[in-house]
């Protein structure tokens, strides 16, 4: 279909677009008499639409030249469709079972029409905060982080390949810069868009801005954000980005893609797990104080981190005389020096990992975009005691992290607090 400029769609012109557009059209029978459409965009940036007729069904997803939980009063480039788009074509054709198929994209719409992820699918964050138990989510979740990030890395591809790549992902400026912003520097100052539970954590977040030791560890992280082009991440992969059920693992939303630190990805997702955790006692009731869900969080948190080494160093032994250029057999040709560099290579992704995880705990908490898993305690001074809790333990996790040397010690630590 040719498009001339960008113009915004609702459910009417949707349908005309639909029927212009046969790799959409197709996915319906290119049937139209029965279409039902919802718009389900609950998140920050974008319009999301749901068509399902008796043939079939689709999502379309547009950009919107600004962030829709601000407004026009904070723009945004809309190019971040692209991005989003290449990154589902390559961490799809990476690991096809857990990222959802993309049928179309144009680019002068901002628009990425894919698979649309039918009941029982649902947001893995209100499966949290519902208390549903997930049996295969740290299998499927360390699967899609160990495949997407190894065989994006220099472990699989040549310097050439590899910075060929990071080239097609460096015009997501705007996406990393909002990042830059809104995890590592606004919730260490005052800032405008900052918020917290008032006035029971205003000791708690002027506490974080007058912390010292937090800032050069956050500063430490942020120069590893901006300067590390270690493999083609996600980006954004909290809880709000994942669809599950039972048997399915679904990411989506990776629109902040672009080439960076590991950690990021595995940080995001384990510290989202780790403020779940420690939202559960919100929502205890007479009927269930959700103690043995917390057991399962705990229990998912190690699981996910302990597959996943397994699934990466398993891909690192499989091609280890591939084409990847990080460590050149030539160079690394005895076994005892290949064991030497893969624990160094896994202890400082391991410290990676619980670094950004911790800062993105505390964005969630004193900055701009807050969870559901807090945001739905109805009672402020009950969710100040959760916030304050994963709050605490996340400025120790930062500033300690290399003190840790396992996942277990770290589902220890989080235990005794929460016992405190």
């Amino acid at each position: 279909m040719a498009i001339d400029s960008f113009r915004p769609l609702d459910e009417k012109s949707l349908v005309g677009y639909i029927k212009a557009t046969p790799s959409l059209a197709s996915k319906l029978g290119n049937q139209f008499d029965d279409l039902q459409i919802k718009e389900v965009g609950d998140g920050n940036l974008n319009f999301v639409y749901i068509i399902i007729n008796s043939d079939g069904s689709l999502v379309v997803k547009q950009a919107l030249p600004y962030i829709r939980c601000i407004g026009e009063s904070w723009p945004m480039t809309r190019e971040r469709a692209y991005f989003e788009a290449t990154a589902l074509k390559e961490h799809g054709r990476l690991c096809p079972d857990h990222v959802p198929e993309v049928f179309h994209f144009d680019r002068a719409m901002s628009l990425i029409g894919m698979r649309y992820l039918e009941p029982p699918h649902i947001i893995l964050r209100k499966g949290l905060i519902a208390g549903i138990k997930y049996p295969l989510l740290a299998a499927h979740i360390s699967e899609y982080m160990a495949r997407t990030l190894f065989f994006t890395s220099l472990l699989y591809r040549t310097t050439t390949e590899h910075k060929q790549a990071i080239a097609e992902f460096c015009g997501n400026v705007e996406l990393c810069r909002l990042t830059e912003q809104v995890v590592f520097s606004d919730p260490y100052k005052i800032s405008q868009y900052n918020r917290w539970t008032s006035p029971y954590l205003d000791h708690d977040a002027k506490a974080v801005r007058e912390d010292n030791t937090l800032k050069l560890e956050i500063a430490e992280l942020k120069s590893m954000f901006c300067e590390r082009a270690q493999a083609l991440i996600h980006g954004d992969l909290h809880t709000g980005s994942i669809m599950v059920t039972h048997e399915s693992t679904q990411v989506i939303d990776p629109e902040f893609a672009f080439y960076g630190p590991m950690g990021f990805d595995i940080g995001a997702f384990i510290g989202n797990l780790i403020l779940a955790f420690f939202a559960q006692h919100g929502h205890a009731d007479q009927e269930n104080d959700r103690k043995d869900y917390e057991v399962w969080i705990l229990r998912t948190i190690e699981e996910t981190w302990n597959l996943f080494h397994q699934k990466f160093t398993a891909l690192w032994d499989e091609h280890k005389d591939g084409p990847g250029e990080a460590y050149l057999p030539a160079i690394y040709n005895n076994p005892d020096l290949q064991l030497l560099i893969k624990q160094k290579y896994m202890e400082d992704l391991f410290h990676d990992t619980l670094g950004f995880g911790a800062a993105k705990m505390i964005r969630r908490i004193v900055g701009v975009a807050h969870v559901e898993d807090f945001e739905s305690i109805a009672d402020a001074a009950k969710r100040a005691e959760c916030e304050r809790k994963a709050l605490n333990f996340a400025k120790m996790l930062m500033k300690e992290r290399r003190k840790f040397h396992s996942i277990t010690e770290v589902v220890s630590a989080i235990h005794n607090l929460e016992a405190i």
